[in-house]
């Protein structure tokens, strides 16, 4: 009988396998199969669960059949993507049925039974769980507070509440920093409440000091998840919304900012003349743009953050932040020259002025993109050469007809970092005979032992003879003088039909290296390939091959069962 669309899964298995992987699947299959997941909710297009793992994890998938998205708690989702516990919530609310199960779940019978308790006794559970939870009080004092006091007293216990909750003591790892994130994040959240009503202006108060205290929590946490970060932005989120609300002095307030976004080291502030521009008006960027003019023209020649007085404003002055404020006027103006004039300052490197060449190309100014970038090649010819700006400044010469000083540039370049597709563009511009010359200038450095900066010539060589299908060239290579793994199994994929014995040892000694490495995934990459051996080869002789490996891998019971 055909299934119908009631009795259909929720989410397509293959899908779920696909997503996972094969082995992370067959774990999550293991933690539904005992029942480890609890399912919260359910709705038409998503399902909410609590895994039980090393810790509860809070587990969410979206979508229907094969379209499957979703998140969870776990760290594996951070680094991976769809982990065990999102496959094992898959499978289970598969088990709970068809569309009828939408609208179930734990924590709707949770919110039935609540809806038949009396207010007095919800308040009394809702205390006792504050009296356990150090973060759901915090959260529901602050919201008390901030209903009942006046603004100095509101004022001073937020302040206290946020140097509570960003408080560190000792070092955390990042295994430490979510729960540290959820009790500041609690707070902002209090403090952003206040941004919609007449306490504005207090809100824009302790979002400064939100972030001066956040700010000064990160030499003491491990911020790879980025928890610290988003507290940042949050906090400037509620500064940016509170001062829209209250429009203070535009000239107090851009030299607030201006001294914000020098001192900050996270980029949190990087571009706030842009973001507050409408709350600036005219007078506030007029202000901002004194302070940068200023901070520019005392400027030292060296680069880097240090501390400068600015008219009456203390600030610390970064140069490349104040280019781009600077930058941002002249564009507004439509200034191209003042642009051009500010990244041309200071051209201490190959990169620099790749970079300058690059925005006067993108802005329509050819000549000059070509006169900086061959200036920053010659400044710097006694060095070594920037493979990007070479490439660049051969691409412009060749467009202005000049491909013999283009090619020039290019063979500097690939005598000292010979590469693959610098051969390439050497044999479009060159022809046949530049095609002749690097091929003798790298058999050269092959035969004296020599490596380039990236690559070592053989490799370079075969990878070239691959590319040209001369596989005998490229086999008598690798006899003689080796290659990497990766482009040894690339020539063996090309010369099946033509060089079986060659292969077949490639193949044997990579079968070899992924059985003993283990992993489901190992054994099957070995699987595959004594498969395509089979095609070069007598039958006889594969055989006797296969047993072989059984013998000698006959504990690797998986790799046993894939070669069945």
């Amino acid at each position: 009988m055909p299934m119908t669309v009631k009795n259909r899964p929720r989410f397509d298995v293959d899908a779920l396998r696909e997503l996972a992987g094969g082995k992370v699947f067959e774990r999550g299959r293991a933690y539904h199969r005992d029942g480890q997941v609890q399912i919260l909710l359910i709705e038409p297009e998503r399902v909410l669960a609590q895994v039980a793992g090393t810790e509860d994890y809070r587990t969410e998938l979206r979508g229907r059949g094969g379209t499957i998205d979703g998140a969870c708690s776990c760290r594996a989702f951070e680094d991976h993507g769809f982990c065990k516990h999102m496959v094992a919530t898959g499978l289970t609310a598969n088990d709970v049925g068809a569309d009828e199960a939408d609208g179930g779940g734990a924590l709707v019978r949770i919110r039935d039974h609540l809806k038949q308790r009396g207010l007095e006794e919800l308040v009394d559970m809702i205390v006792g769980l504050a009296e356990q939870d150090p973060a759901l009080f915090r959260r529901l004092d602050a919201a008390a507070t901030a209903r009942h006091e006046d603004d100095e007293t509101l004022g001073k216990r937020l302040r206290q509440a946020i140097d509570i909750a960003t408080r560190t003591r000792d070092y955390m790892d990042y295994r430490e920093v979510p729960a540290w994130a959820a009790n500041v994040e609690a707070t902002l959240d209090t403090i952003g409440a206040l941004v919609s009503g007449v306490r504005a202006g207090l809100a824009c108060e302790l979002a400064d000091h939100a972030l001066d205290r956040i700010g000064d929590a990160f030499d003491e946490i491990d911020d790879s998840d980025g928890h610290g970060m988003s507290l940042l932005e949050c906090a400037r989120d509620i500064h940016l919304a509170a001062v829209l609300k209250i429009r203070p002095k535009p000239i107090e307030l851009a030299r607030q900012l201006f001294a914000r976004e020098m001192a900050d080291g996270y980029g949190v502030f990087d571009g706030a003349v842009r973001r507050y521009a409408d709350v600036l008006g005219e007078a506030g960027l007029a202000e901002y743009r004194r302070l940068a003019t200023a901070a520019w023209e005392k400027e030292a020649p060296s680069a880097g953050r240090k501390g400068r007085q600015v008219e009456d404003v203390e600030v610390d002055f970064d140069r490349d932040q104040v280019m781009r404020i600077l930058d941002f006027f002249a564009e507004r103006d439509g200034d191209l020259d003042t642009r051009i004039a500010l990244r041309a300052r200071h051209l201490s490197s190959q990169q620099d002025y790749h970079g300058l060449a690059k925005f006067c190309l993108q802005h329509g100014r050819e000549e000059e993109a070509l006169r900086r970038a061959e200036e920053g090649l010659w400044i710097f010819e006694d060095g070594r050469p920037d493979a990007g700006l070479v490439n660049f400044t051969a691409e412009l010469l060749s467009k202005a007809g000049r491909k013999g000083d283009a090619e020039a540039h290019l063979w500097r370049l690939f005598r000292k970092q010979p590469s693959y597709e610098l051969y390439t563009r050497l044999s479009e511009i060159g022809g046949e005979a530049a095609r002749d010359q690097a091929l003798t200038l790298l058999e050269s450095k092959q035969a004296s032992g020599a490596r380039s900066f990236w690559d070592s010539p053989t490799n370079l060589l075969i990878r070239i003879w691959i590319h040209e299908k001369k596989f005998d060239a490229a086999w008598a290579a690798v006899r003689k003088h080796g290659a990497s793994a990766g482009l040894t199994d690339e020539l063996a994929s090309q010369c099946e039909g033509s060089h079986p014995a060659e292969v077949l040892a490639v193949y044997t000694m990579r079968v070899d290296h992924l059985v003993k490495s283990g992993g489901s995934s190992n054994y099957e990459q070995a699987a595959k390939l004594v498969v395509r051996m089979a095609k070069l080869r007598a039958r006889g002789e594969h055989v006797a091959y296969v047993l072989a490996l059984k013998k000698q891998f006959e504990r690797r019971r998986n790799f046993i069962k894939m070669l069945e």
